[in-house]
C-alpha cells in the first residue's frame, strides 16, 4: 500500500489517516519525525487494512446471497458452485467462470454500477457452470434475465463491451 505522509504546523499531535484512491493519506504534525510516526503509520496501516478486509467479506457475502437469489429465480436453484467474489485484478472483463473448480470472480468495478448490471453478469457466469461457452444454448440460459440486452447496452456505452460478436461471443448473437 502506497503511503503519502503530509506535515501540517497547525497540527500539534494527533495523526490521522484515510484511504485515497488507494493511497494511505497520513497528516501529521510538523515536528513529528520519521522515526516516530513509523510505529504509529504502521498501526494505523493495520487497522485499515482490517476494515477493508472485513468490508470485502461484506461485499462477498452480499454477493453470494444475490447470486443464490439469482440461481433460484433463473435457474431453479440448480446451479451449484464453490466461491462467488469481487477481484481486483480483472481490467479487460467483468467476470470469470471456472466451471471445473466451480469458482466466479467478478470484477470489483461492478460494485459502482447499477444493480441490474451486476446481477447480469452474475447470471452470465452462473450460465457458464452449465454451459462452459458462448453457445446458442448458453445465450438462452442467459437471457432468461429480463434486463440481458439493457446491461450489455449499458456496458457497451461505457466503452467496456466491444460491439464485434467474433470477440469471443460475448454479445448475444446467433452466430455464437
Amino acid at each position: 500500500m502506497e503511503i503519502r505522509i503530509t506535515r501540517s504546523k497547525r497540527r500539534k499531535k494527533s495523526v490521522s489517516a484515510r484511504l485515497v484512491n488507494g493511497v494511505l493519506e497520513i497528516q501529521a504534525p510538523s515536528t513529528a519525525t520519521d522515526a516516530q510516526l513509523q510505529p504509529i503509520i504502521e498501526s494505523l496501516r493495520s487497522k485499515l487494512e482490517r476494515k477493508l478486509a472485513r468490508a470485502q467479506r461484506q461485499a462477498d457475502q452480499t454477493l453470494m446471497a444475490r447470486a443464490q437469489e439469482l440461481n433460484r429465480q433463473y435457474f431453479g436453484g440448480r446451479l451449484k458452485w464453490t466461491a462467488i467474489r469481487y477481484v481486483s485484478n480483472q481490467h479487460k472483463r467483468f467476470g470469470s467462470c471456472t466451471p471445473e473448480h466451480g469458482v466466479i470472480r467478478l470484477s470489483d468495478r461492478l460494485q459502482d454500477m447499477p444493480d441490474w448490471v451486476r446481477d447480469y453478469v452474475i447470471v452470465h457466469e452462473l450460465a457458464h457452470l452449465e454451459e462452459p461457452n458462448h453457445s446458442a444454448r448458453f445465450w438462452q440460459l442467459v437471457r432468461r434475465y429480463p434486463k440481458t440486452e439493457r446491461a450489455i447496452g449499458f456496458l457497451m456505452a461505457l466503452g467496456y463491451v466491444d460491439a464485434d460478436p467474433d470477440d469471443d461471443c460475448r454479445l448475444p448473437t446467433e452466430d455464437c
